[in-house]
């Protein structure tokens, strides 16, 4: 089989670059390990820059985004007891959007499904051959049979333990990273907001964060040690200790219920360099991660989306090759700027276990600066809602 653009990883990233240049009249070809199932249900992030909700739209992909998603104006910060509005809209003229990553995943599954893009899932032993030739190639095993496809391009967009950033020989990557001591313990459950924008708490006993899917589906996350076992966390010792770490009024408004999906997340700042090897471009979670604490990681990868099919955009079109020669340098620029936000956001959120005595009171008195300080709070404002692309 011969296609001009290889995709691999079907996730929101991988589908989004094959649905903006299929529409660009640009061939692609998408391999997926996971079956669609699977991927319909993974709950992720749900928090939408407003370029990422421009470009789902330019996508095709909008129309339900635009009709159930949530807008907040503004996101609460919660230390010693007290709670602290950070205005959004007022300080930026910008807003966030609340859509789960899996709507966003059903709504590109079932663009491509419509148009007839090749999309193989359940696709094993994916495999990147020729990256520095002028035929890439990508093997893979589907049904027993072994598989060939030849590329003029490939897309790594198959995240963090893909194949493809290991396709990349190691003396030619560079990789940056930080891995931190605890992780987040996340519940989903059918039950009411506690509040009607996120909150961010700093408690002595450790962070927690109070978001949501919808006015009826509710997203809560626990800082938890980086080994703790879900197995020892019901839902009852889950909601005791949620309510502990966030103030008392919203503890008290809290609506509780059992949970549909429970897990610990990993928490890390992960970069690699370059993202484009011959003629292999990385994108998204491939090549970067952030903690969640920024709300950065579906944005980012949606960023490197646009400027990827943007430059593949231009080669086809005219011949043009400026923008994927630029397009690592690009990226990372923005990379950088996300990981920056990202790791301090989570230092001023977030107790580390080792942290001295003089380092929890610089941490008191920078959240106290944040809420009575207008400027710092524009600084944290412009970089939550997106930085300009």
């Amino acid at each position: 089989m011969r296609t001009q653009v290889g995709i691999v990883g079907g996730g929101p990233a991988g589908l989004l670059l094959a649905r903006l240049l299929g529409l660009a009249g640009i061939e692609t070809a998408v391999l997926e390990r996971r079956t669609p199932e699977y991927l319909r249900a993974r709950v992720r992030a749900g928090l939408l820059e407003q370029g990422t909700v421009d470009l789902l739209a330019e996508a095709g992909v909008g129309e339900r985004l635009a009709r159930e998603r949530l807008i907040h104006e503004g996101v609460e910060l919660a230390f010693d007891g007290g709670r602290h509005r950070i205005d959004l809209k007022g300080l930026t003229g910008r807003v966030v959007t609340i859509y789960g990553q899996a709507e966003i995943q059903k709504d590109l599954m079932d663009a491509h499904a419509a148009t007839g893009t090749n999309v193989v899932y359940e696709a094993e032993d994916v495999s990147l051959h020729g990256l520095t030739g002028d035929a890439p190639r990508l093997r893979y095993h589907k049904g027993g049979s072994s598989h060939e496809i030849a590329c003029d391009f490939i897309a790594g967009c198959d995240g963090f333990h893909g194949v493809s950033r290991q396709a990349i020989p190691q003396e030619v990557i560079r990789i940056y990273e930080r891995v931190y001591p605890f992780g987040w313990l996340g519940i989903l459950s059918d039950t009411r907001p506690v509040n009607h924008e996120l909150i961010y708490a700093n408690s002595e006993r450790g962070f927690a964060l109070c978001t949501m899917r919808s006015m009826t589906r509710s997203r809560y996350y626990l800082q938890v040690p980086a080994d703790e076992d879900v197995a020892d966390w019901p839902d009852a010792r889950f909601w005791t200790e949620l309510k502990r770490r966030i103030p008392a009024d919203a503890a008290a408004a809290l609506q509780t219920g059992p949970s549909i999906e429970k897990s610990v997340a990993p928490l890390r700042s992960f970069v690699a360099e370059p993202m484009r090897y011959g003629r292999l471009f990385l994108a998204g979670d491939a090549a970067h991660i952030v903690p969640p604490t920024g709300a950065k990681g579906l944005n980012l990868a949606a960023a490197d989306v646009r400027f990827l099919a943007a430059a593949l955009v231009a080669h086809y079109s005219g011949g043009d090759t400026d923008l994927m020669d630029g397009y690592s340098a690009r990226c990372l620029q923005r990379v950088w700027k996300a990981q920056r936000f990202s790791w301090w956001m989570t230092g001023l959120t977030h107790r580390f276990p080792e942290a001295s005595a003089f380092e929890r009171r610089a941490q008191a008195a920078e959240l106290a600066y944040l809420a009575s300080s207008k400027a710092a709070q524009m600084t944290l404002a412009e970089n939550y809602v997106g930085l300009p692309l």
